[in-house]
C-alpha cells in the first residue's frame, strides 16, 4: 500500500475551495464509518463468500435487520464500493468487487485496510474524554480504546510485519543474530505479537521474548503464537512487572512502531541497551520527515491524525511522560537514544516498507 502524492490547500485558497475540502472530508468519514458497519456486521465477508446478493439474502445470512441492510447496500452502491445489478423484475443484487474485497478482507495482503475503521470508531467513543484532556491535561489511555483499537492495530500491521525477514536479509549484523541457532531476541512493545511470530517462523533456531504493558494484548499475542505453532519458542511478558532485566541478556532487541507511544522512552531504550550487551538494537517507527513542513504530505497528515486522537493522549495518560506523539522525527529519537547511553543512530537501508523507517542504535 502506498500513500498518494499530497493534495493540500495553499494559504491563498478561497472559501469555496475550503468548503469543498470539508465536504470531501465528510464524505470520507461516511465511507470509513459505513465500512465499519460492513466489517463488524459481517456484510462484506458474506458478499465475498456468496457473491451477488439481494438485501433479503444478505440480511438473512448475517442475522441483521432487512431495512438497515438495504439502506447500507444502497449507500455502498451509491458510493461506488459495491456494484449494483437490477433485474427486469426489479430485484436488486449487490456485488463486492475483487479489488475492494482484497482491501477489506484479505488479512495477508499488503493492501489490507479492513480493520482501519475500527480504530476511528474506537477513538470516536472517547471524544468526551479527549476534550477534557485537551482542556485540563492528562490523557486517554490505550486501554480506554478497547478491543476494536487493540485488534485493529495488530491486524493492520500483520501483513507488513510478516515481511520483516525480507527487510533484515540485507542487514548483516541483524541477519547474523537471527540465523544463529539458539539466539535470543527481545521484541519490545509487541502488541498482538505478529512481529515476534514472523521472526520465529522465519528462523527456526530463534527464541523470542515479547514485552508489552497491555495485558489484553499479551493474551492476544499468546493466542496468536499458539495458533501459529511457535508458542514453544515465543514467550510474552508484562513489561511493567516482568521486564527485560528479568529475562536477559539478549543477542538483539527490537521495538516495532511503539517507541513514540511510550511515556518514558529513554528508560525503555536504556533497558534495551543493558539487556543487549553486544548485539544490535533496532527501532522501527514512522517514516515522517526530518522536520516540520507545512503544508505537509499525506503521510504527515495521517500521522498527526493518529497523534492528536490516539498516540499523544495515550502517552500523556501516564505520569511522568515526555509526550512524544506519533510524529517522532529522527532527531527526536537520536536525542532519546543518546540520553539512554547510545552514541548515535543509523538509518538502515530498508526501502519500500510501508510508512516505516528502521534505525540501528549505535554504541
Amino acid at each position: 500500500m502506498t500513500i498518494a502524492a499530497p493534495h493540500t490547500l495553499a494559504s491563498t485558497s478561497t472559501a469555496e475551495e475550503y468548503a469543498e475540502r470539508m465536504m470531501s472530508a465528510a464524505l470520507g468519514w461516511i465511507d470509513v464509518m459505513s465500512a465499519y458497519l460492513g466489517d463488524r456486521l459481517g456484510w462484506y465477508r458474506s458478499l465475498a463468500e456468496h457473491g451477488p446478493s439481494s438485501p433479503d439474502q444478505l440480511a438473512e445470512r448475517t442475522g441483521t435487520q432487512h431495512r438497515y441492510t438495504r439502506e447500507w447496500l444502497e449507500q455502498q452502491a451509491v458510493s461506488g464500493v459495491l456494484l449494483l445489478d437490477e433485474s427486469e423484475d426489479g430485484t436488486r443484487r449487490y456485488t463486492l468487487p475483487d479489488a475492494a474485497a482484497e482491501v477489506l478482507l484479505d488479512g495477508d495482503s499488503l493492501n489490507y485496510l479492513g480493520p482501519l475503521p475500527r480504530v476511528f470508531a474506537a477513538v470516536s467513543r472517547t471524544m468526551p474524554e479527549l476534550l477534557e484532556a485537551y482542556r485540563h491535561g492528562g490523557g486517554v489511555s490505550w486501554a480506554r480504546l478497547g478491543a476494536d483499537a487493540r485488534e485493529a492495530q495488530a491486524e493492520l500491521n500483520r501483513p507488513l510485519l510478516a515481511e520483516l525477514p525480507t527487510a533484515f536479509a540485507g542487514i548483516g549484523d541483524v541477519q547474523s543474530v537471527l540465523t544463529r541457532p539458539g539466539a535470543r531476541v527481545a521484541d519490545v512493545g509487541m502488541g498482538g505479537g505478529w512481529s515476534s511470530i514472523a521472526l520465529a517462523q522465519a528462523y527456526p533456531g530463534l527464541e523470542v521474548d515479547g514485552f508489552d504493558i497491555d495485558e489484553p494484548s499479551i493474551e492476544l499475542a499468546r493466542a496468536n503464537a499458539a495458533a501459529a505453532g511457535v508458542a514453544d519458542r515465543v514467550r510474552f511478558h508484562n513489561a511493567d512487572g516482568d521486564g527485560l532485566a528479568a529475562h536477559g541478556p539478549f543477542d538483539a532487541a527490537f521495538a516495532f512502531e511503539c517507541i513514540h507511544d511510550m511515556a518514558r522512552p529513554v528508560d525503555v531504550l536504556a533497558a534495551m541497551r543493558q539487556a543487549v550487551p553486544h548485539g544490535p538494537v533496532v527501532i522501527m517507527d514512522e517514516a515522517v520527515g526530518e522536520r516540520l513542513v507545512a503544508p505537509g504530505d499525506e503521510v504527515e497528515r495521517l500521522m498527526y491524525g493518529y497523534s492528536i486522537f490516539c498516540c499523544l493522549p495515550d502517552g500523556l495518560s501516564h505520569r511522568p511522560s515526555v509526550g512524544t506523539g506519533t510524529v517522532m522525527r529522527p532527531d527526536t529519537l537520536r536525542d532519546y537514544a543518546q540520553a539512554a547511553g547510545f552514541a548515535d543512530l543509523d538509518i538502515l537501508p530498508v526501502e519500500d516498507f510501508g510508512m516505516f523507517r528502521f534505525y540501528s542504535l549505535t554504541r
